[in-house]
């Protein structure tokens, strides 16, 4: 491993979604991840998924003290835990902050959640459209005639999710190198989210951003920021936004309607849409690409997630590789001295004994532990 992380190890209990991505993220930059996986089979992430590279794994019974006491002696080696359990329940396990702390003072203690340790909702099941949901964020998404479209969950597990967490360890981390003391890390969805929000909150206050769907320029309500039907039903993208580049893109499709001289005017936003819904229409996707790609008009064709591992621009940065028949994108963002990898993704449990044996458990040791059911 040559990431920025390497040297680092992280103990991560199992979990769905931005637990698991933020691990990822971790060991794509050259950490050692050990993941804590539950004897029920297929808990790591999905069971082999794309997500889990770069770990080894070990399945416990966690609801055995003995299983707990192994995974307290990984955290005395470890220098980050992350857990996306709900509030309550690492404590109850006897695995919580002030346990893992006494046994070992500089741990990051990293935990996942939707609606954070605190607060009246802390307690509530939930999910990624729930926990944007009262962010503001949400209602800000899709079409005016109709109720907010959920988005991927990109916006909430993985940015404000995921994202935020592996930006909170890597703040902790650097703050324990000089204080020699570790400390909770408290991500919660609807804290990352609203704090990506920032800066429509800002836009709110100075009366430039309206609470109203496709009333902005942002959010589809603007003819030169939005996508467009083709001929053969595909789609595009414009974001044409400073006047050069709307000019350009307006010169390079030919139009000298001067109604479009209107870019700014709100109240004529609809109707120059139409104009160019019917445009757009007129050529298909890959016409459209020859005409306006690789400009400044700030146009792209909108690619599925098959589509997109094939644009030539990705391929010819290298954005994705392919895994034993499944295609992913390679670790970012990217390093000039330290660069990561992806690693390749075990199966569950795979390195039990191996992990056991690290530890110093003999092999009559670990016999007792599987005759036990406290391993797998």
């Amino acid at each position: 491993m040559t990431g920025p992380l390497t040297g680092f190890k992280v103990v991560e209990l199992a979990g769905i979604g931005p637990g698991p991505f933020c691990a990822m993220m971790l060991a794509d930059m050259g950490a050692e991840v050990i993941c804590v996986d539950r004897k029920t089979p297929g808990a790591l992430g999905g069971g082999g998924s794309i997500v889990d590279r770069g770990r080894r794994t070990i399945i416990l019974d966690l609801k055995n003290p003995a299983s707990v006491e192994i995974v307290l002696r990984l955290v005395k080696r470890s220098d980050v835990l992350i857990e996306g359990m709900r509030p309550g329940v690492m404590e109850r396990l006897g695995l919580g902050p002030e346990p893992c702390l006494q046994r070992n003072p500089r741990l990051v203690y990293g935990r996942m959640t939707g609606w954070g340790q605190t607060g009246p909702l802390a307690q509530a099941a939930g999910h990624d459209l729930n926990y944007i949901a009262i962010t503001g964020a949400l209602n800000a998404m899709g079409h005016a005639d109709r109720a907010p479209t959920p988005p991927l969950h990109l916006v909430g597990d993985m940015g404000g999710g995921a994202m935020m967490l592996a930006f909170g360890i890597v703040s902790a981390l650097l703050e324990t190198s000089r204080s020699g003391q570790g400390q909770v890390v408290d991500a919660a969805i609807c804290d990352g989210v609203s704090l990506l929000a920032t800066m429509y909150y800002a836009m709110l206050k100075s009366g430039i951003w309206s609470t109203r769907r496709e009333a902005n320029m942002l959010d589809g309500g603007a003819h030169f920021y939005s996508c467009y039907a083709c001929a053969d039903g595909k789609f595009v993208s414009i974001g044409a936004i400073e006047p050069q580049f709307y000019a350009l893109l307006l010169q390079r499709c030919g139009i000298d309607d001067s109604d479009f001289k209107a870019q700014w005017v709100q109240k004529e936003w609809p109707a120059l849409r139409r104009k160019l819904e019917a445009l757009f229409k007129t050529r298909t996707r890959d016409q459209w690409c020859e005409l306006l790609e690789c400009s400044d008009a700030c146009f792209a064709p909108v690619l599925d997630f098959a589509e997109a591992a094939q644009h030539p621009h990705n391929v010819a940065r290298g954005t994705f590789i392919e895994t034993n028949g499944v295609t992913h994108p390679v670790p970012a963002p990217r390093f000039s001295r330290t660069p990561g990898a992806a690693g390749t993704v075990p199966k569950v449990g795979q390195h039990t004994l191996e992990i056991l044996s690290e530890l110093g458990f003999s092999e009559i040791e670990i016999m007792t532990l599987r005759e036990s059911n406290v391993i797998l």
